[in-house]
């Protein structure tokens, strides 16, 4: 098994780990808050990474260039801003639901892959994107009888609209991060990936403390208030970006991007077990789908 699967299957824990604790958070820090968590409470811990692999290992620490902090910043910013577009979405749906809908990300990430660093897929791993696309779509609708005037009306609901942009977004910031590592000349693949993560969510923190600062000191506080949770969102959110930075360093972002769908996997289970919300067949087939799609593209 190539090194990239199994840390990519990590990263998606982490992450629906993490959206899980968000949503739980959402209720008292509100959107903004609940997004913050994830940087401000994760960037000592990737700093701290940095380091263990500089004196522990014995990596050597890249040399940052200006071609590394464009794409960091680009990258950071679109995750900000996805990140708070997928809080959003978890008052418009369930968990489940609001998941999915960002879950287009992979058919988003392979054109952004193709059109900035001219990336290509097999025929094979285009047919098994799509087949997990559609499985997103089946969820984003088994709320409602299946025909092409409803599939039109959810793709046009402004839950739909809000996801797939997120989505969308989210794959700017994955090619971003991948341009961003791939331009360190690093030691390592873990080493870049490190570097990387260490950089931008340090950046992420500033901008967001600024912002916070600029529209409501008080959320600042609220933050301070709920760290014992919020210190929970940032430990899995940094540590399930370092995964995510290192399978996209290894791996091209389509491909990754396209396993990490099986977070939906682990969002219906937490749907299921920890929000008690209903999941019902189309929602299932639909899961299956995505599941499908997966050992498709392993198997390509």
């Amino acid at each position: 098994m190539e090194l990239w699967i199994p840390i990519t299957i990590a990263a998606a824990f982490l992450q629906n780990l993490r959206s899980a604790l968000q949503k739980h958070l959402q209720g008292r820090l509100g959107t903004r808050g609940a997004s913050f968590v994830r940087f401000g409470y994760g960037f000592p811990v990737a700093i701290l990474y940095v380091v263990l692999l500089h004196q522990l290992a014995g990596f050597a620490i890249p040399e940052i260039n200006w071609t590394f902090a464009i794409w960091a910043v680009i990258g950071g910013l679109a995750q900000i801003f996805a990140t708070i577009m997928l809080v959003h979405l978890f008052s418009l749906r369930n968990f489940a639901v609001g998941t999915a809908y960002s879950k287009t990300e992979p058919v988003q990430a392979a054109i952004f892959g193709f059109i900035l660093l001219g990336e290509k897929l097999t025929v094979g791993a285009i047919g098994a994107i799509i087949t997990g696309v559609i499985g997103v779509m089946l969820i984003s609708m088994a709320r409602m009888p299946l025909s092409w005037r409803n599939t039109v009306t959810a793709l046009a609901s402004r839950t739909a609209l809000v996801g797939i942009a997120s989505g969308a977004v989210f794959g700017i910031s994955a090619v971003a991060y991948r341009s961003a590592s791939l331009s360190l000349d690093g030691p390592n693949s873990i080493m870049q990936a490190a570097m990387t993560l260490a950089c931008v969510t340090t950046f992420q923190t500033i901008f967001m403390l600024v912002w916070m600062a600029w529209k409501d000191k008080g959320e600042i506080v609220t933050v301070l208030k709920t760290w014992r949770s919020s210190s929970l969102v940032g430990l899995a959110s940094v540590l399930g970006s370092a995964c995510w930075f290192t399978a996209m360093t290894l791996q091209q972002v389509a491909y990754v991007r396209a396993l990490g769908q099986i977070e939906l996997v682990f969002t219906f289970m937490a749907s299921y077990f920890l929000f008690h919300e209903r999941i019902n067949r189309m929602e299932v087939i639909g899961c299956l789908l995505i599941v499908a799609g997966i050992l498709g593209l392993l198997a390509g």
